[in-house]
């Protein structure tokens, strides 16, 4: 068991959900917690709905009535430029041809067949091969030409001279014409099957086609055979039909690698940022214009986008959800239902307040100050998160700053820029604001939260490459922001402190000064009680530090704990200073009756000079139900049958780690003084004693203390006590 409070649902460990269904059931602030969750989804709607004006719509050459200005950052696609630029690059590709180096064995293999039938047959049937060749080959000969290729020479020639000088050519590749590669002009790769491999080749003038080989065979027989121009004749005639391509076009692989290609091509597209002028009065729309105008026009087609609504409200929520969860684990105080109000308050007036801002803002050229690309920045969401860093624990006003950035920047149909503008901006505030001491310091902070506001604003408009023309009155909206910032934490802490009864930290500051009047009352009329609320205070506030309490709120609330005894201060042992205890003459029960009465006279003291709950609370709490053992057994020793709630203090227990320390605190320094020797071994031992024995008695059980807190605590107590009764010399006494 880790926390010394009881767990509600036992029977519901391990199962998330129904942990948060039991959570639910047992909160006592449902009322609070349904008041916030109609807010978030009422914040969320209204970012999601477009109450400005829809921009106007220019065709291309119309001339523009008005400025329009973009109210948001878009990317814009040009389609058709994308699709032409797409094209460009698919023709740039290397065509694929597939060489056929079998081509050279056809070739050989057509011609022995036709030099066999040529010797097979007689001249008398020659009419009859003449179809043959035509119909099978392709050739087209007369007699006296096939009495040519009939001859022994001139197959000589072909097999021993044209076939050898043609199978090297072909192999290494001859297109059926060179036109082929005109529309390749990024080069061409030549496909192997045989030998499985891939050549590419930028140029293609090496490559020989059809005729160009024709030409060449010629010249070779002229040249290198020294044939006669009617044996060159007739060879040409006779090979050239015979030839087919050894190099194809494959046109299915070509397409794919240009179609692949295409599909790596980047969309041609167009920033537009927030403020960006789109076109000006007077101006005639280009094409390039109307894509901005049409994208522009788009996304505010609608009066309210139920997926923007939906996700908004679901990262709002999510969000939200750290105001109750803590991530290291541990349990931090709850928040109330005051505490719930005030949140959904805060929440749904600033934020549309936000949102009335950014809808009236004006895109005219003339008032920059008050464009959609500025209007933001003149927004204090750092002064609403300092506000809420005088009330709440880190933890949950870094959540309300989130929660207010996010909802601001979407109110705004803003970047990141805007998001991180307004959340640094909010932590920098809530850090100046958690170290000033009172409100004089806090008016000094103005200078340094203008120096962080700018410092951050550069970075943001840097990095989101802002307009130029709008730095000038972007960089006016952020120190106006940091004045507005300073204006708001002043107006509204009062009326957190009256209204919403909260002690904010320049409250606590006031009441912690010991020249208050109710703390001199204390000091002349009950000089034994003040000088234990010091003690108390000094203990509590070195407790609070160790487990991450509120150490002001200890330390102040621990001052005034036992400002009850302001009534009856010689009732209470501290203050009879060596005179007689008047409680010797009382019966128990009259005893346990003033004793008890402290606590409901704090309380009222503390509603008289207006404490603030939280004092009012722990005052209430700090000796929980405990009884008053001493009288309790006084009267049962003297024969009475008393009655033990008679002896009782009327509570409740410790609710908060702050309650539960000044208890512990209260019972340690008073019963301190009972040590004879206060040895710091007797000193620990009796801290440990006395935690021990408020633990036992349930009185810690309502806390959020752990037993790891306690342990904690212990030592912290141990820290003050040993230093206030540590040993000192004994000085000889003058002769």
């Amino acid at each position: 068991m880790n926390a010394i409070r009881k767990i509600p649902c036992p029977s519901h460990k391990g199962n998330a959900l129904t942990q948060l269904i039991c959570w639910f059931k047992s909160y006592q602030g449902k009322l609070g917690l349904a008041c916030l969750g109609l807010v978030l989804i009422l914040l969320s709607a209204l970012a999601a709905i477009n109450l400005g004006e829809r921009p106007r719509y220019f065709a291309v050459g119309e001339m523009a009535s008005r400025d329009v200005i973009s109210n948001r950052d878009m990317v814009v696609e040009d389609t058709h430029a994308t699709q032409i630029k797409r094209e460009q690059v698919g023709r740039l590709q290397p065509g694929v041809f597939d060489l056929h180096q079998e081509t050279a064995f056809a070739l050989r293999a057509k011609v022995q067949e036709i030099f066999t039938l040529l010797n097979q047959s007689a001249p008398d049937d020659w009419d009859n091969i003449a179809l043959v060749l035509e119909r099978n080959y392709n050739l087209k000969a007369d007699n006296d030409l096939i009495r040519i290729w009939s001859e022994p020479e001139f197959q000589e020639i072909v097999g021993q001279h044209v076939l050898p000088y043609l199978d090297p050519l072909i192999r290494e590749g001859v297109v059926g014409d060179f036109r082929e590669f005109l529309e390749h002009r990024g080069g061409i790769i030549i496909q192997d099957p045989v030998q499985a491999r891939e050549d590419f080749l930028s140029e293609t003038a090496n490559i020989p086609d059809l005729r160009e080989l024709e030409a060449s065979l010629s010249q070779f027989l002229k040249n290198k055979i020294k044939t006669t121009q009617r044996i060159n004749q007739a060879v040409t005639g006779f090979i050239t039909p015979l030839i087919s391509p050894s190099l194809t076009l494959n046109r299915e692989s070509t397409n794919e690698m240009a179609r692949r290609a295409a599909l790596q091509v980047e969309p041609v597209t167009y920033h537009v940022h927030r403020g960006e002028p789109i076109v000006r009065q007077g101006e005639r729309v280009t094409p390039e214009q109307q894509l901005k105008l049409t994208a522009l026009w788009q996304n505010q087609s609608s009066n309210f986008n139920l997926a923007r609504f939906a996700g908004i409200l679901l990262i709002s929520a999510i969000l939200a959800a750290g105001l109750f969860i803590s991530p290291s684990g541990k349990k931090g105080s709850s928040l109330t239902q005051r505490d719930l109000f005030f949140i959904a308050l805060l929440l749904g007036c600033f934020v549309f307040l936000n949102k009335l801002l950014v809808t009236h803002a004006q895109g005219a050229v003339e008032q920059p100050l008050f464009s959609t690309a500025v209007m933001p920045y003149l927004f204090p969401v750092a002064g609403v998160a300092g506000l809420n860093s005088l009330v709440f624990s880190a933890r949950r006003y870094c959540v309300l700053g989130l929660l207010l950035s996010f909802f601001c920047t979407m109110n705004a149909k803003a970047g990141m820029d805007l998001f991180l503008f307004y959340f640094l901006g909010a932590m920098w505030n809530t850090w100046l604001v958690s170290r000033t001491q009172n409100r004089h310091e806090m008016f000094f902070s103005v200078l340094p939260l203008t120096v962080g506001l700018t410092v951050i604003w550069l970075g943001c408009a840097a990095f989101s490459n802002l307009d130029v023309n709008l730095w000038s009155p972007a960089l006016s909206a952020v120190l106006l922001n940091s004045v507005i910032s300073l204006l708001l934490a002043f107006a509204l802490s009062p009326i957190l402190e009256i209204i919403f009864r909260y002690t904010t930290r320049f409250r606590l500051m006031e009441l912690m000064n010991l020249e208050q009047p109710l703390l001199q009352q204390l000091m002349m009329t009950a000089p034994g009680t003040y000088h234990h609320s010091l003690v108390v205070s000094n203990l509590v506030e070195a407790a609070a530090k160790q487990v991450g309490a509120n150490a002001m709120l200890c330390k102040v609330a621990a001052l005034y704990h036992d400002i009850g005894k302001l009534t009856k201060p010689d009732y209470f042992i501290e203050n009879l200073l060596g005179r007689p205890n008047k409680h010797d003459n009382l019966a128990p029960s009259m005893s346990a009756m003033i004793l008890v009465a402290h606590v409901k006279r704090g309380v009222e003291l503390a509603q008289e000079y207006k404490l603030g709950a939280e004092i009012t609370d722990i005052i209430r709490q700090h000796h929980g139900n405990n009884v008053i053992k001493y009288f309790y057994q006084k009267a049962l020793d003297s024969g009475e049958q008393p009655n033990i709630e008679d002896y009782r203090y009327p509570g409740p227990r410790p609710q908060t780690k702050e309650a539960a320390i000044v208890m512990l605190a209260d019972v340690v320094e008073a019963s301190s003084r009972t040590l004879a020797d206060p040895t710091p071994s007797r000193v620990q031992k009796h801290i440990q004693n006395m935690v021990q024995m408020v633990f036992s008695e349930g009185q810690l059980d309502e806390s959020q203390l752990t037993f790891r807190d306690l342990n904690k605590i212990s030592e912290a107590f141990m820290r003050i006590l040993t230093g206030i009764f540590h040993h000192r010399i004994e000085y000889p006494e003058a002769k």
